[in-house]
């Protein structure tokens, strides 16, 4: 399963147990897909370890971008990819504040920063990892201590919240709480309270409340749900019911890619056979728009488009601690 599978992971409530059973045999078809999109970020990454084009520089981005490099499974320390996942991770441990930790200039960057932290930390040979993702986690659950709502927004002293900041975040702590971060139970149950109260009647999830609910906010809560161990309660088959009757594009389409992200995940949770037929629509649409570069275009910028596409198509390989049912 590649070493990333071989992280030391500490007693804790939301830890678990790692994926058994071999994935399909990998297509040499899809591996040129994964491989181009890995290809066009090696090349668009500089020596401050940023990415080009639109928030190629920010660390959520480059968190993205580095996971996508992870979850291939090649040895992150002296395999193909060893040189651009450390210059990512560089970069991820400057942008932390050393007073507090808190990882660039938002609640989002600081919940994917914090993501790439925990599934590099115990596989990429840096000893900054570790101190800087306790740091990392410590500021996600004193923010969410100061929220009168018990989830996250735009910043750390931020009051209201919202289900797209909070999914970063939450993610963020299973995946720490894999690599042996504690993370206390009452996070969890607090961050969950919080998504009951943006349940919406169809299924579907709002933003700050109970209405407009939509494709990417209805992924993120149902992984969410997913990760917390919540799979046969009625607001996981609530969350994919919504989901198998839709698809990524009724966003509008300029949350798409994001959308992907998420639903992946969500998808290959609720089990292999809506998984499998998801996976398999989803990698024939992004085959046929995949760049002869080897990116996906978006309106968030290539770096992130493309790390979100592959990210969608990542669980073929399994190889990441979080990646996990």
């Amino acid at each position: 399963m590649g070493l990333l599978v071989s992280i030391i992971m500490l007693p804790c409530a939301y830890a678990q147990k790692l994926f058994i059973g071999n994935p399909e045999t990998i297509s040499p078809e899809f591996e040129n897909i994964y491989l181009k999109g890995l290809a066009y970020l090696q090349k668009t990454q500089n020596q401050d370890g940023e990415f080009q084009g639109q928030y190629g520089n920010d660390p959520a981005v480059i968190g993205l971008c580095v996971i996508s490099m992870l979850a291939h499974g090649d040895d992150p320390n002296n395999g193909p990819y060893s040189t651009t996942i450390k210059k990512g991770i560089t970069k991820i441990l400057k942008s932390a504040n050393p007073n507090n930790g808190y990882i660039g200039n938002s609640m989002y960057s600081h919940g994917f920063a914090t993501l790439a932290l925990a599934e590099a930390y115990g596989a990429v040979n840096d000893e900054k990892i570790g101190p800087a993702l306790k740091k990392a986690v410590d500021l996600i659950l004193n923010a969410q201590k100061r929220n009168h709502r018990g989830a996250w927004r735009y910043g750390p002293e931020s009051n209201d919240a919202d289900t797209t900041v909070s999914g970063a975040n939450c993610v963020a702590l299973f995946a720490a709480a894999n690599a042996g971060i504690p993370v206390p139970d009452e996070a969890i149950q607090k961050a969950l309270k919080f998504y009951e109260s943006c349940a919406c009647g169809d299924g579907g999830y709002g933003y700050t409340q109970k209405d407009s609910s939509n494709y990417p906010r209805t992924a993120i809560a149902g992984l969410v749900y997913a990760l917390a161990k919540k799979k046969d309660s009625n607001a996981f088959k609530s969350a994919m019911g919504y989901l198998k009757t839709r698809n990524a594009n009724d966003s509008g389409g300029h949350y798409y890619h994001y959308g992907l992200y998420y639903a992946a995940q969500t998808f290959f949770h609720a089990g292999m056979e809506p998984w499998d037929e998801w996976n398999e629509v989803n990698i024939k649409l992004l085959k046929a728009t995949q760049s002869e570069n080897g990116s996906w275009n978006g309106q968030q910028g290539p770096a992130f488009t493309t790390a979100a596409s592959l990210l969608s198509m990542a669980l073929n390989f399994r190889y990441l601690p979080i990646y996990e049912r």
